[in-house]
Formats: structure tokens, sequence, C-alpha cells
């Protein structure tokens, strides 16, 4: 008791402060155009409404407080977003004001103090990092040189799953998807897997990639309390300093071998390869360091393999609970691929179906359920004060959802983006669907995410059928959602897949 009486006065004080500031805030709500917002607790503010699972918490408030509300997470200023004609003020209208992504303590260690595209301030080196991407990584001639990779792994994939239905043996489809797209993006970033050793490194980093996912998904009080910035109560900074002291020896071990084989003449064709080059670009505008090339390889994965897997594990589990969905999508494929070869990522502009199945997916199930943006100055939004350094909550999962945008928005029919609704899509121009954000700083990745999804999805619908549950007993699955930074099952999808073709001959 000794060691607290010290401090008791001070936490006296933080309380007074913090009631008075309410008060005050309340009272002047009106004159200052404050989004509407609920009672606040002292010091925590609302990070009490948000112990469930967050998107789900902010859909339920905005029934009470409307479209756009303000939440006080510990000291920071926040702003929610549930319904596409407000994201559209922030991302559209508005974005300059919006471009900026606030820091945060686990993703500032992990990614080398920001130093990736995906959490690094808008400026210059943004802009930088972006066109190098856009114009050499992820570009549409680098995706297909290395659709030879892409396809590779899809065989293999397909083969394990079919050893696995010769003999009834369940699949846990949630790690089986994780371990494809970790194959596919250690390929494309690394080159082939030739040996036990390069897998096991593979293997290694698909192990820590959802170590740092669930440190970074944490609410961590550091972030958001004042009183707690110095401290680590939750030991995610502990955490987050351990994953990256393992991933920069992995890291470290990779980029030195690529410059080996370099000096020796080897032909490599992955994106290391090329990041390599323009590390040794003099005429760059900005100099590309060891760091910046550890950044982007951590964005590639940490971006990448959990989103698509979530995806991907969604999609089948709606097209189990919806066998006539399933039957309509396999009618397609067998008429389009036919049953002498497999599916391949060519085929898909001539499946609407299975593209309006992943539509739907993404709408019902966007891998990124919330986005946050920081603004860079005081600005007045659909009427709202927003000042300078709020943070920004878009409620993706809600926009999928509001009833003003769609019928029977809790249900899955991907008949409903045929016809006229067709035109909509997914690259950040329809606002109530932004599984990929929207402008500037929308997901770079989605022609890449668009091969992976739909080719391993129209391949699993193309090769099985599949019985749910361990014993493939169960009539249906629980769609129950998981907490954490992307839209993944509470329990992975667990199936017996049964071969309606053996897929071994088409892929030797």
């Amino acid at each position: 008791m000794g060691d607290i009486e010290p401090y008791i006065p001070f936490f006296f004080v933080c309380l007074i402060s913090t009631i008075l500031v309410w008060v005050f805030s309340k009272s002047s709500c009106a004159k200052s155009h404050i989004p509407p917002t609920p009672f606040a607790l002292p010091i925590i503010g609302h990070l009490h409404l948000l112990l469930s699972i967050p998107h789900q918490a902010l859909h339920k408030l905005s029934y009470r407080y409307g479209p756009i509300f303000r939440l006080f997470l510990g000291s920071k200023h926040s702003v929610i977003v549930c319904s596409p004609v407000m994201a559209k003020e922030f991302l559209k209208t508005h974005e300059h004001v919006f471009l900026d992504r606030p820091r945060i303590l686990a993703t500032d260690y992990i990614s080398y103090g920001n130093k990736g595209l995906v959490v690094t301030s808008y400026g210059p080196y943004w802009k930088f990092m972006k066109k190098i991407v856009m114009s050499n990584l992820l570009n549409r001639k680098t995706l297909d040189m290395l659709s030879s990779v892409r396809h590779k792994e899809m065989n293999g994939f397909i083969n394990s799953i079919s050893k696995k239905a010769r003999v009834g043996g369940a699949v846990n489809l949630g790690k089986e998807l994780m371990k494809l797209v970790n194959n596919v993006i250690s390929t494309m970033l690394m080159g082939d897997k030739c040996t036990d050793e390069q897998e096991d490194v593979a293997d290694d980093l698909m192990s820590l990639v959802a170590d740092m996912f669930q440190a970074s998904g944490i609410f961590n009080l550091s972030d958001y309390i004042w009183l707690f910035q110095s401290l680590d109560l939750q030991g995610v900074g502990k955490k987050a300093k351990k994953f990256r002291a393992r991933l920069d020896v992995m890291l470290e071990k990779i980029i030195k071998e690529h410059e080996e084989a370099r000096k020796h003449g080897g032909e490599l064709k992955d994106l290391l390869h090329i990041l390599l080059d323009i590390e040794q670009d003099e005429s760059m505008e900005i100099k590309l360091s060891r760091e910046n090339i550890k950044a982007f390889i951590l964005d590639i994965f940490l971006a990448a393999i959990d989103t698509s897997a979530a995806t991907m594990e969604w999609g089948l589990s709606q097209l189990i609970n919806h066998p006539d969905i399933m039957k309509k999508a396999r009618e397609e494929i067998h008429q389009v691929v036919g049953e002498n070869r497999l599916l391949q990522e060519s085929d898909i502009p001539n499946l609407p179906y299975l593209q309006v199945i992943v539509k739907e997916t993404l709408r019902l199930h966007p891998a990124v359920p919330v986005f946050i943006r920081k603004s860079t100055e005081d600005v007045m939004v659909a009427g709202y004060h927003i000042p300078e350094e709020t943070l920004v909550f878009i409620n993706v999962w809600a926009l999928g959802r509001d009833p003003n945008h769609w019928e029977s928005p809790h249900e899955f029919r991907p008949e409903r983006f045929q016809g006229k609704e067709n035109e909509l899509d997914v690259r950040g121009q329809h606002f109530h669907i932004l599984p990929f954000g929207s402008g500037r700083r929308m997901c770079p990745g989605i022609s890449l995410a668009h091969f992976i999804v739909h080719t391993t999805l129209g391949t699993m619908i193309q090769c099985f059928d599949w019985k749910a549950g361990k014993d493939g007993n169960l009539q249906s699955v629980d769609m129950e959602e998981g907490y954490g930074l992307t839209l993944t099952r509470a329990n992975h999808l667990v199936c017996v897949p049964v071969a309606r073709i053996d897929p071994i001959p088409f892929s030797m």
C-alpha cells in the first residue's frame, strides 16, 4: 500500500480532469458541431465498449448514435464511420486530410520504424514506395512472370487434399489455406523452395507472421492512454521486439543468399531480386536501404497471407451452407473448364458466377473489417468539426451490411451482383463495398489477391465435395467471427473432402 499512496493524489487529479473535460465537451457539443458520443468513463474513455469484437460493437453503436459518432479511446479522439455516404466524405471528398495512418507501438517495432508501405506516413517516401510497388513489383507484367509459381503451388495444394480424400481424412482448411498462400508468397518473394531448409524458413515465416498479427491485433493500452505511454503493461512492446529480432535473422539470411547467387551470375526471378536491383540503381530519387527491403517483405507477408486465406475459408464456409449456390458454381466450371484439366487463372474472366461469389464473400466478410486513418488538419466533414490528429475508423464490415444499399444485407446471395449490379467492383469506387480500401492508400495487392482467391476457391469447387466436421456429419458450419486485425473465423473450417475428379494426372 505504501508504494501506491504517493500516486493517489495524481489519480484523483486525472479523474476530476476527465470528468470536467467530459462535462464541458457535452455542453459545447451543439455549438461546435461535434459528432454525438456515448457516455465516457474516466481515463479509459470508451475502450470498454470494444472489449467484444470491435467491428460488431461499433456497428451496434451506430444504431443508436448514427452513421458517424465520436469515441474517446483513452486519451485519443476518434470518429467512427459506419455508412457508405459518410465513408465517401472521408475517403474521397476530403481524402487529402485523411491519408495518414496512426503509429502503433507493435507495428512501429515490427516494421523497422514504419519503413514499409502499409503503415508509413503519407509523403515523399510513401509515394516513392508506392511507385516501386505498382511499377515494378505488383504490376501485371511481374504477376504474369510469376504465374507459374502460383500454378505449381496450387497443384501441390490440390494434390495434398486429394491424398486426404483417398483415406477419408479430415482437413483443417484454415491451416491448409494459410500454408498455400504462405508458399505462394514465399516463392514469389524468395524463389523456388528447392531444399528442406528453405521450406523450413517459409514455415517459420508463416508462424512468425501469425504471431505478429496476434500482437498487432491487441488493443494496447499504451497506444491510447497517455498515462501508460511509457509503460508496457500488456507486454506488447516486448513481444514485438522479440518478433522483430526473429524476423531480422531470417530475412538477413535470405537476402545474403540472394546477393551471393547474384555474384555468381544466378538468374533469379523473384520479387527480392527486383528489390535488390532497385537498391543498386543509382538513378532512384530515394535510396532503398536494407531495412526498407525487409519492411517491404514483411508488408507482403502481413497483407497477403492471413487476408487471402481468411477470404477463401469464409467463401467455402458459405458454399457448404448454401449447396444450391455450390451446385450452380460447379456447373459453370464444368461448362467452361470441363473435367479434363484444372481451372487456371486464365479461366477467371469466363466464370462470372464464381466472380460474384467472391464479391459476395468480400461484402459479408471483408478481410480487414475496420481500417484506420488519421486527420492531418482541422476539417469540416458532413457538417461536423473533425480536429487535427483525430483517428478515423472506417467500419468496412458495416458498409457491406448497410440496409440502405443492400437488400437482405445479412444473407449470402451472390446473384445480387448480377444484372445491373454487376458493375459494382471491389476496387474502391463503390463505397458500400470497400474490402481493399479506397483512394491513394487502398491495398496495392488487389490483382494478386484476385488470382489467388478465385483460382483456389474455384479449384476446390471443381475437384471436391466438402462434408463439414471432423467426421463429415455436420449439415452446416458455424459462421462465428474471431477477434483480430483480420476477419477470421472463430473456429477454423474442418471438412472431409470427397474427390469428384482425380486432379493428379492434370497437374503432373
